[in-house]
């Protein structure tokens, strides 16, 4: 079967493609602007000024067709699920909140039959027909159906299918993140010392099937919740780039921010979990501490990652770093220039609308394999299924290791449910687990910075919070580089989810690497539209060198 590209193109004559292109119409010459090579020039006729319009238009056109041309040639994944939409009784391995349930926190079963019945269709009249509970909707359930301009598609993207309900691995996610929950308003600066944060390493280091990060082989208070990525365990949990003042042209915006009151959970009584599952917003009704800090422990950034913009952090950090004058990598052709500073091309502005360009095309790639493929369960979801089953309402194939877990027998301990104590009071958003949009966007926007910036370069005077994040004091310890911090940054938030409750290990791990795709993508095909030659180089989170 041909190719799309070797497919014949209808004609087109050439007043009607500058008409549709919004520019003013050439009359030299007649008949179809063929898409000749990207750089061809007239030959043996005189460069006039229409001549010279006319060979623009015609080397704008083959570029654009040779980029969608390379990106139909991009690999199209076999995405699979990992099969607990039909293992599993009652769809209670699956995403269904906002959807009616019964007593017992099941789905009712014309409610998801129609939700997957749409997602296969794809037409947007059967999304409308799915019923809801008590009136919150999905959040952009026919996103993942959308098509882009530039970068891959959402469907050419790859994300190996999550850890089953029934695993090992889930339950081992699911004990760090009732860990999480006890440990939420244990301040950073005391994680060594204090006795929750020991329990939970000693926990999670002899759990097999636990995927965070170990050092010497053991999960240990200094390397406890933390993400794996290149840098990320050097130095304070909190990456510089959620603390330094913010140089936002003429202001200097402080990252002191609100949080959660301390000690105050949700979603640890039955009928409050139930009603959330069904649709019940009680969005807005959060205890706040009053006054405003820098993070300093999990609730905080929590918080932080509660109602923070897209692509916020990472703008942040472009202003930070731009402020504190840290040098482009060397193969930004502003760099080498002798006689050209970059500006629109590979200077500042160029650099922050393209954090901001990435970060839709990331929330897109993701939404498809959230509810097109995946359909993956909240932690509350499953938090819920623990209470049950433990307390004889109903038997699932969960495995013994969170059932049996001291974080879980703690969580019954000051509350009096089994359930995934929560940092918001609306629990999850209504859209499903896997692959996270907040990973996804980090990972997309960090990626561009790396590729940016000199990931070698030490930051100047690193600073951290003080016990009760009403004070930076300055950090003495390993030098903090550029590319260290972005890695830690994108976990930061990408966990934060995490420490809230509403979203796994895993969502977090395979979640970052969609998104350093997606960043490759638009890279790839962004670097020839220039007039330079740049040379793109960044650090995988995987720690390997990546060249475009």
């Amino acid at each position: 079967m041909p190719h799309d590209d070797d497919r014949p193109t209808p004609a087109l004559d050439r007043r009607t493609l500058l008409r549709h292109l919004g520019v003013g119409v050439v009359t030299v010459g007649t008949g179809v602007l063929a898409p000749p090579a990207l750089h061809a020039k007239p030959a043996g006729r005189k460069r006039t000024p229409a001549l010279m319009r006319e060979n623009r238009v015609r080397r704008a056109y083959a570029y654009r067709r040779r980029m969608a041309r390379d990106a139909a040639r991009r690999p199209v994944f076999r995405n699979r699920p990992n099969g607990d939409e039909d293992a599993v009784p009652h769809r209670a391995a699956c995403y269904t909140k906002a959807l009616p349930h019964d007593a017992l926190g099941h789905v009712v079963p014309e409610a998801y039959d129609a939700l997957a019945a749409a997602c296969r269709s794809g037409r947007s009249a059967d999304f409308d027909r799915v019923p809801l509970g008590l009136g919150r909707r999905l959040t952009s359930a026919q996103a993942g159906l959308a098509f882009d301009l530039e970068g891959c598609d959402s469907h050419h993207t790859a994300l190996p299918a999550p850890p089953a309900f029934s695993s090992a691995e889930i339950a081992a996610e699911m004990v760090e993140l009732y860990w999480m929950a006890h440990c939420r308003d244990v301040p950073f600066t005391a994680w060594e010392t204090d006795p929750r944060c020991a329990a939970a390493a000693a926990e999670l280091s002899a759990l097999p099937a636990y995927r965070g990060v170990r050092a010497g082989g053991a999960v240990t208070p200094a390397v406890l919740f933390r993400g794996g990525e290149p840098g990320a365990t050097v130095g304070p949990y909190v990456s510089q780039f959620l603390w330094r003042d913010v140089p936002w042209g003429a202001q200097l915006l402080s990252q002191r921010s609100s949080t959660g009151a301390a000690g105050v959970d949700w979603m640890t009584r039955w009928d409050e979990w139930l009603a959330v599952q069904n649709g019940r917003d009680p969005r807005g009704t959060d205890a706040l501490d009053l006054t405003y800090r820098w993070i300093s422990n999990l609730r905080g950034l929590a918080r932080w990652v509660q109602i923070d913009a897209l692509y916020q952090a990472y703008l942040n950090a472009a202003l930070i770093l731009l402020g504190l004058g840290a040098p482009f990598a060397p193969g930004i052709p502003s760099v080498g220039s002798r006689t050209c500073e970059g500006f629109v091309d590979w200077g500042a502005p160029h650099l922050l609308a393209l954090v901001c360009e990435v970060s839709s095309r990331a929330l897109k790639a993701v939404w498809y394999h959230k509810w097109l493929v995946h359909r993956r369960l909240r932690p509350e979801e499953f938090g819920g299924r623990v209470h049950a089953h433990l307390t004889g309402r109903f038997t699932y194939p969960i495995h013994e290791s969170v059932l049996g877990s001291a974080a879980v027998a703690a969580a019954y301990a000051r509350h009096g449910t089994f359930l995934l104590p929560m940092a918001y009071p609306e629990g999850s958003p209504t859209h499903p687990s896997y692959g996270s949009g907040h990973a996804t966007v980090a990972g997309a926007c960090t990626t561009i910075l790396k590729a940016w910036f000199d990931e070698d370069w030490v930051l100047p005077k690193p600073v951290a919070a003080d016990a009760d994040g009403t004070a930076l004091v300055p950090y003495e310890g390993p030098p903090l580089t550029v590319g260290g911090e972005l890695n830690k940054l994108a976990a930061n938030v990408a966990i934060g989810r995490n420490a809230a409750g509403v979203h796994w290990r895993s969502d977090y791990r395979e979640s970052l690497r969609l998104g350093e795709y997606v960043a490759k993508c638009i890279l790839e095909e962004q670097k020839p539209s220039y007039n330079q030659a740049p040379e793109l180089r960044f650090t995988s989170f995987d720690g390997e060198p990546v060249t475009l």
